[in-house]
């Protein structure tokens, strides 16, 4: 089973925000997932738009999971953050 990190889409009409999860990289997009890592919000503030469990995330990594480019774009730009409840 391949495994990716992935962004998942929630929320309504022209105020969408993405919830980071691991999926079987087969399952829709929106679709079942195997464990909810944070989530990222682009409507607001900069210190408030991403939110991520690193202890999660590093776990799936370590496993073999894959980050998408999205992910790895957010990653990228604001770093493995500290561990917070989303």
């Amino acid at each position: 089973m391949s495994v990716r990190i992935r962004l998942s889409k929630v929320g309504k009409k022209h105020q969408v925000s993405y919830r980071v999860v691991v999926q079987d990289a087969r399952t829709k997009r929106d679709g079942r997932f195997l464990e909810n890592l944070g989530f990222y919000n682009p409507h607001n503030s900069e210190a408030n738009q991403v939110k991520l469990d690193k202890a999660k995330l590093e776990f799936w990594i370590k496993k073999g999971a894959q980050t998408t480019q999205g992910v790895a774009k957010l990653l990228e730009k604001y770093g493995r953050t500290d561990k917070t409840s989303a």
